[in-house]
């Protein structure tokens, strides 16, 4: 690992390299968000376990900047960060009753 000697810095040369870690940083941390992200599609099943509640099932309907909005089973909208979320198989949806289909029939 490189040594970075900081001594030597004056403060508005240490303020621009506290600047450019802080970008860094929020770029490594968008880039796993995005690769997180990448796991689900619109329309998958996924489940997660927020504080104080059971766990929950439900739909993704939407991507947004940090986080991905789950339409659960009961109807709710959670925005929740991808990396909370697990898909769930078709066999457990399933047996959770959690596949809601509903039959079109064709007027003639």
């Amino acid at each position: 690992m490189m040594k970075l000697d900081i001594d030597g810095l004056t403060e508005a040369e240490l303020i621009e390299l506290n600047h450019r870690i802080v970008d860094r940083l929020r770029f490594l941390r968008q880039m796993r968000t995005h690769a997180a992200m990448l796991e689900f599609r619109i329309g998958d099943r996924v489940s997660f376990h927020p504080s104080d509640h059971p766990v929950l099932s439900g739909i993704v309907t939407r991507f947004n900047r940090k986080t991905v909005t789950v339409i659960t089973d009961n109807g709710q909208h959670w925005n929740v960060a991808p990396r909370l979320l697990s898909k769930v198989e078709a066999s457990e949806a399933q047996r959770a009753g959690g596949d809601k289909i509903i039959p079109f029939r064709r007027s003639e």
